[in-house]
C-alpha cells in the first residue's frame, strides 16, 4: 500500500513558489540553487555581481545571461575582475551577453576590490556575511507570495555597511534578493516542494 501510495505522490505536479514563470531555466534554477546556502567566496561573489545587474530588470533576463557573465567576468574570479583594465570594461560594454550598463559595470569592479578587502579583513566574505545571522539560515513561514518583503531590517543593515565598505549597487532590496538567493534566508512558501527540502539542507 506504501509502495502504491509512494508511486501515486510521485506522478503528482510539483508545487512551487508563486512568482515562477514556466522557463526551464526558471524552474531549474528554483528548483536546484534557489535557497539554498552557499559558503563558497566566488559563488557569493557571482550573486552578488548578478544581483546588482538585476537591478531594474527581471531575474529571469539575469540568468539568460548568466553564462556570458561567468565567461567575461572570468568565472567571477574577485582578483581577476578587481584588475579589470579600461580596455576589458570598453570589451564589456560593447558584449551583448551581459547586461552592457557603464554604471553597473564599474560598480562590478569597485565591487571585487571591496570583496578582496573584506577577504582580507576576516578571513574570506562567507566569514563577512554570514556573521550577520550567526551562520544560521532564517527560516521564514510565508504562505502567500503576497507576504514576502522585498527588504528587512537586516537587510538594511547589510546594505548601509557594505556601502560603508565602497560596494555598489547594494541597495537593501538588491542585499535581501541576495540573501535570499544563497541561502541566508530560506523564503520558499511552506507549500513548495522545496520548502522542507531547502529547511533540512544542513540539518
Amino acid at each position: 500500500m506504501e509502495k502504491i501510495l509512494n508511486t501515486y505522490t510521485d506522478n503528482l505536479p510539483k508545487i512551487r513558489c508563486k512568482w515562477l514563470t514556466e522557463d526551464d531555466i526558471y524552474i531549474k534554477y528554483h528548483d536546484e540553487e534557489w535557497g539554498v546556502p552557499i559558503y563558497d567566496d566566488n559563488k557569493l561573489f557571482e550573486f552578488l555581481i548578478l544581483e546588482g545587474a538585476q537591478a531594474g530588470l527581471s531575474w529571469l533576463t539575469i540568468l539568460k545571461k548568466r553564462e556570458g557573465y561567468r565567461e567575461l567576468y572570468e568565472n567571477f574570479d574577485p582578483l581577476l575582475v578587481a584588475n579589470f583594465c579600461d580596455q576589458k570594461k570598453r570589451i564589456l560594454l560593447n558584449d551583448a551577453r551581459i547586461i552592457r550598463n557603464k554604471l553597473k559595470i564599474e560598480a562590478s569592479i569597485l565591487n571585487a576590490q571591496a570583496f578582496l578587502e573584506v577577504q582580507k579583513e576576516f578571513g574570506s566574505f562567507s566569514n563577512y556575511i554570514w556573521k550577520f545571522t550567526n551562520n544560521k539560515i532564517i527560516q521564514n513561514k510565508y504562505e502567500n507570495h503576497d507576504e514576502l518583503p522585498s527588504k528587512t531590517l537586516l537587510s538594511d543593515k547589510i546594505s548601509k555597511e557594505l556601502k560603508e565598505r565602497g560596494f555598489k549597487f547594494v541597495g537593501s532590496t538588491i542585499i535581501y534578493a541576495f540573501m535570499q538567493a544563497i541561502g541566508m534566508i530560506n523564503d520558499h512558501l511552506t507549500n513548495c516542494f522545496r520548502y522542507d527540502e531547502v529547511k533540512n539542507y544542513y540539518e
